[in-house]
């Protein structure tokens, strides 16, 4: 009797315990991680991958990523925010700017001569969308907004020194801002998505392209440019790009609220910040690749940068009107931006 009692009672642990460990195991997830980079870039071993361990850390392994760099899960750069838009993958991370126009008020920190550093731009960038562009992004849930470091210019036959050296170069260009920057300066740009770059190099499609340091081994930019002309950081920086990390927003939404938190804190301005300063920290391995190479690095300086921003200006111009078109204050976006990277700027600096 009495061990018949003792069965029972297990049976009934068994039982009652049972729908518990069902839903300890439903509130395990595994999130496909999908983007252009290669799986032997910075971005990939020095961003993403750590981000992704870090997330899976802190949730105590029940967030699991499958990760997929140079879209190995098909379609091309210029998808990967509808795929998460969609649900075809869960996270991505991409340029904007691949899709030209989709995203205008954001291409405010694309302009000239706009960035300080990677960080204090990073900073500002996550606070002009949550202030002034909330529904930039509304169709997916955003976990970082970030830029790269300052932007460099890679040439295959000819150093560029002073703005006329620009002239008649067929550049690749990220996106529409830095394409109608390349163009006031008088290259002659040409638009594609990284991962093309070294073949176009090869082939003579084109004869350079404007890409940060830290990006250069990846794409082989370094072995195939002999040329370099970056700017002093005392005349501002030509220019960046802005990067999303976003999530599918009926993912995140079925997420238990314990995953949600761990998502929740490694999302946000610390996250963003922390991207921009390790990609521009790449920059320095990058710049090295290509001086032990003993390829030509011209510094162009701050007296040379004011005909470069002076041309340029136009760039700045035009987007205003283009944002007023659109029904927005371009001048009041503009304004905004600026003075929001002052601020993080003097902040990183305190």
């Amino acid at each position: 009797m009495i061990q018949r009692r003792t069965l029972l009672k297990s049976s009934a642990a068994v039982a009652l315990g049972a729908p518990a460990l069902s839903g300890l195991a439903q509130q395990a997830v595994t999130l496909k991680f999908h983007t252009f980079m290669s799986p032997q870039s910075q971005v990939w071993l020095g961003m993403h991958k750590p981000w992704m361990e870090k997330v899976e850390k802190e949730s105590g392994g029940r967030i699991k990523f499958e990760a997929y760099p140079a879209m190995q899960l098909g379609g091309t750069p210029v998808q990967l925010y509808d795929q998460a838009k969609d649900g075809v993958v869960d996270v991505i991370w991409t340029l904007p700017g691949n899709t030209a126009g989709r995203f205008p008020r954001i291409e405010v920190f694309e302009l000239p001569f706009m960035m300080s550093n990677a960080e204090a731009t990073s900073k500002a960038y996550w606070e002009y969308v949550q202030t002034v562009a909330q529904d930039e992004f509304k169709d997916t849930q955003v976990l970082a907004l970030h830029v790269h470091g300052p932007g460099v210019i890679h040439t295959v036959d000819k150093p560029v020194k002073s703005i006329e050296d620009m002239r008649g170069l067929k550049l690749r260009a990220p996106t529409r801002q830095v394409t109608k920057l390349l163009a006031m300066l008088g290259a002659t740009p040409v638009g594609m998505p990284l991962p093309q770059i070294p073949d176009a190099l090869s082939k003579g499609t084109i004869k350079g392209c404007v890409i940060p340091w830290e990006v250069v081994p990846s794409v082989k930019v370094n072995e195939l440019t002999k040329y370099h002309a970056e700017f002093d950081p005392a005349g501002g920086s030509l220019y960046t790009t802005t990067f999303v990390m976003a999530m599918n927003k009926a993912k995140y939404n079925a997420l238990a609220p314990d995953l949600k938190k761990v998502i929740d804190n490694n999302s946000g301005m610390a996250t963003s910040a922390m991207l921009g300063k390790v990609q521009q920290g790449n920059d320095v391995p990058g710049r090295k690749s290509a001086s032990d190479r003993g390829n030509s690095i011209y510094t162009v300086s701050p007296a040379e940068a004011q005909e470069f921003r002076r041309k340029s200006r136009t760039v700045e111009v035009e987007w205003v009107q283009d944002m007023n078109k659109k029904g927005f204050d371009g001048k009041k976006l503009l304004d905004t931006a600026r003075s929001l990277i002052e601020k993080h700027t003097k902040t990183s600096k305190s």
